[in-house]
Formats: C-alpha cells, structure tokens, sequence
C-alpha cells in the first residue's frame, strides 16, 4: 500500500505527542499479513480435505493433464466427457497438479491460502483509493485486518473448491477499476478483464462481476487522474479488444459443447448434469415449496437421489394436510423401496405435490420462501465447513457448540453492519459494489436448497466496505479530544 505523504503532518498533529512513535505502515502491514496467515495455517491444519466437488474438479484436472480430456473417470476406468462444470477451477488444479505431484490437493490448498492473503492486500489498497482523502490509510489498515481475521472466507482456503479464487478475482477486478479511474491505461483494463473473465470460468455467476462493473469502468475512464479524459475512438478501440478478449475462452467452451454434445452451453448448465441426463424437475419444484435453510439442504437435497428419503426428517411446512403427508410418505416408500432411484414416475408424482401446494399458497412459494432462504445465506452462522451439529441451537445437546455458533453468528453480523455502514458513507465505485450483492440476492432467489458459501462472494465488498465505515469512526474518534480542549 502507498503512503498518504499530504496526510502525514495532519495526522501528527491530531494525535499529538507520541506520534513519532507510531508504528511505520510497513510493520503494521506485515503484522496484520502474519496475523493473517497464523489464522488460515491454524484452519488448514484443522479443515483440510478433499472430497465431493473437490474430487470432481480434481479428477478433471488429471484427465486434462494425462489425457488432454475434459472428462470425468467412472469406477470402472471408463472416460466420458462432460460440461458439468466450468474449465476455470480444474486448470488451476491442474497447474498446481503439474508443480507438486498429481493429486496433490493439499498444495493446492496453500496456494489458495496465498491467493487469500494476497486478497486482503487487494481490498486494503482498493479502500485506499476509494476512501476520502481524510482517512485513507485508516481505511486502508482497517479493510486490511477485517479481510486477514475474516474466518469465514479464511476457512474456505483449506478446501480445494472455488470460493478462493473467486473471491480472489472479484478483489482484483474492483483494485483494477480503482487504478484505471487514476490511470485509464491497458495494463488496468487488461487486469480487469481477466479478472472478470476468470471469474466466470471459475463459476457461471462469476459473470455477475462483469455485470456490475463493466459499466462503471467505462464511466471512469471519462475522467481519469488529471481530469484526462480518453479519446472516444481509443475507449471504443480498447472496450472493443476487451470484449473480444473476454468472450473468447466462452466461446471456445460453447464450441467445444457444441462439438461434443450438440447443444449450446456457454456456461454450465443450472442442473449441473450432462446433457440426456435426468434432472428431476418434480423433485426439484417440490423440494423449492417447502426447503428453507442448511438443514434441510443436507439432510434431504444433497442425499436424493442415491441415498434413502426419511419422510420424519422432513420439517412439518412440507406438508399441508395428512393427506399430503400420506401421499409424500407413499412416493418415498416407493423410492426407497427402487434402490434409491428418481423413476419418471415418482418424479411425476413429486411435481402434482409440489403443483398443488403451489397453488394452494402462491406466496409462499413465489415470494417467502425465497426471501426466506437468502435471509438464512446471508444470517445464519457460517459453521457448514466447521465439526459443528447441524442442529447447533440445541443449548441442551451441546453447551459449547451452541455459544460458539451464535458467536459466529455475531461476528458475521457485524462484518454485514461495517460493509453496509461503510457503503452507506457513498465511498467511490459503492455503486457497483452495492449493484454486485444486490444482483447475487437476486440471483440467490431462484435457488432451491441454500447454503451460506453462496452470499461468501460478497465479502469482498463488505470487506472494502468495513474498511471505510473503520476510517470513517477512527477519523471521528481522533478528533474529540480537540473538540473537548475548545
């Protein structure tokens, strides 16, 4: 980070006697980095592991380096190529395969531990530059320690999974839009560009951040430092370069999927299955009526199909009346009774129950459910990747559990109160930070089965955010004591 020299003698003075003895930025920094890094190594050694999405990604990644394949191994040894997931994640674990040995998921871990640390630089330097003049530094040293003690994006470092590197992207595509508004040249628009560009390969709504801040980097390179504003034609000439330069890895993997499966997929499909695959569109309606939180995901979203359906773990809103229950109750009996197998028939039966409800209570399907899962993405305590019990706020099952889960709670609360207090102090670019989160609630309504790591790739903002609202209160406490003198 910068130094604000013009601020120097202002700040001295503020803080009267002692502050030549302040600490220099540099050992502030490395104390917060080291800080930092103590937290994430004391995570990894904790939460490491390698297993569901990670082995997908993973067995991705080997068949692309010993095969040069975009395909998938079944028990039997059989390859069969896929659109399942997007390029972005396997190549980066096939680098990481490449350099420390196949299958190494654990170095792939580390480097992710390093992305994050280099994350929490980002966000410091980019609430440097959007902060008043006034407390920039403040609010540069408090994005800093929010992002280096944040445990809930600390903790996804330790798992091979794509929380990291997005986060990682969406940081340095906001630090490239704050540079390019000082110096709108092609090294920050090329930065931006593959930042968003990667992010949407890592993840179909990384695209999200294309959406949010394209617009505004365009804005800002209207009136860069020195009020220089670029010549139309060089804006055009450079918008037109970075379009094609981000389009381009899409339209090579919609090609490919053309190629192989005869459909276009530019993305990922939402159902994440395979083309001429079954993706139970009457258990996915039915379990949307009634799913509401992190327990139910688990328990009964994740397990079906393949596992067995247990109709007393289904929360009483699934039901509307005992003949509900009963008819429920029959198709899982049916279903388990099939080896754990979705038949076209038991779909069916699932999507007239979920029909039914649906007309019975459009609301609630269409209007409080929703609302309701976001709320628990965005509320409830990030303890999914932690040894905790599902049913943590059971006080009389587990004291020490309970305490700890509703301090997570607390704590994720008040990164929500800095971020927002912070966005709400109207900092430069808060537009499309605040249009990102807005645009992945929305996205987030559309989900069935939720989990609090979707609303995680919004931290980044409340981070920059809190950094602000932290510059902002630091700023307003050095000045009392003068005020108090007067």
């Amino acid at each position: 980070m910068d130094d604000v020299k013009a601020s120097e003698s202002a700040d001295a003075t503020r803080q009267g006697p002692g502050a030549g003895r302040k600490v220099p930025d540099q050992v502030h920094a490395a104390v917060a980095l080291a800080a930092g890094l103590a937290l994430r190594l004391w995570l990894l050694g904790k939460l490491f592991e390698a297993n569901g999405d990670s082995l997908i990604y993973g067995g991705l990644a080997k068949n692309m380096l010993l095969h040069g394949r975009f395909a998938l191994t079944l028990p039997s040894g059989e390859m069969y190529p896929t659109l399942i997931r997007l390029p972005g994640y396997p190549l980066f674990l096939a680098a990481c395969f490449r350099l420390f040995g196949m299958e190494n998921y654990f170095s792939a871990a580390c480097v992710q531990l390093v992305l994050d640390l280099a994350t929490c630089l980002l966000l410091a330097d980019f609430a440097r530059r959007v902060a008043p003049e006034q407390y920039k530094k403040s609010a540069a040293f408090g994005a800093l320690w929010l992002g280096a003690l944040c445990p809930f994006t600390a903790s996804y470092a330790a798992f091979p999974l794509t929380e990291t590197a997005t986060i990682c992207m969406l940081a340095l595509a906001m630090w490239a839009i704050a540079r390019f508004r000082e110096h709108a040249g092609w090294g920050n628009a090329l930065c931006f560009t593959f930042a968003v560009t990667y992010a949407a390969l890592l993840r179909p709504d990384g695209a999200l951040a294309a959406m949010a801040f394209a617009p505004v980097l365009l804005l800002a390179s209207r009136r860069c430092a020195g009020s220089r504003r670029i010549e139309p034609r060089r804006l055009a000439a450079m918008a037109t370069v970075f379009a094609l330069l981000a389009l381009a890895p899409f339209g090579a993997w919609a090609a490919r999927n053309w190629r192989v499966f005869h459909v276009f997929q530019p993305l990922a499909p939402r159902s994440a299955a395979d083309p001429g695959e079954s993706t139970n569109p009457g258990w996915e309606r039915w379990v949307k009526t009634w799913c509401l939180d992190f327990v139910s995901t688990y328990q009964i979203y994740w397990n079906v199909p393949w596992d067995a359906l247990d109709v007393k773990e289904l929360p009483r809103r699934a039901f509307d009346s005992p003949r509900q229950y009963a008819e429920t109750a029959a198709l899982a009996a049916e279903y388990n009774a099939n080896g754990y197998e979705l038949t076209p028939k038991i779909d069916a039966g699932f999507e007239q129950l979920a029909d039914e409800r649906i007309a019975a209570h459009p609301l609630r399907f269409y209007l409080w459910l929703p609302i309701g899962r976001v709320g628990d993405m965005w509320m409830r305590p990030r303890v999914e990747n932690l040894p905790i019990d599902l049913d943590w706020w059971v006080y009389a099952h587990h004291h020490a559990e309970t305490e700890f889960s509703w301090a997570y709670a607390g704590l994720n609360a008040v990164y929500l109160l800095l971020g927002v207090t912070g966005l709400c102090l109207r900092p430069r670019f808060w537009i499309p930070l605040v249009a990102y989160m807005i645009l992945r609630s929305a996205l987030l309504l559309t989900v069935e089965a939720p989990e609090a790591r979707y609303t995680l790739e919004c931290f980044p903002m409340l981070i920059a955010g809190g950094g602000v609202a932290i510059g902002s209160g630091w700023k307003r406490m050095a000045r009392l004591p003068s005020r108090g003198l007067k």
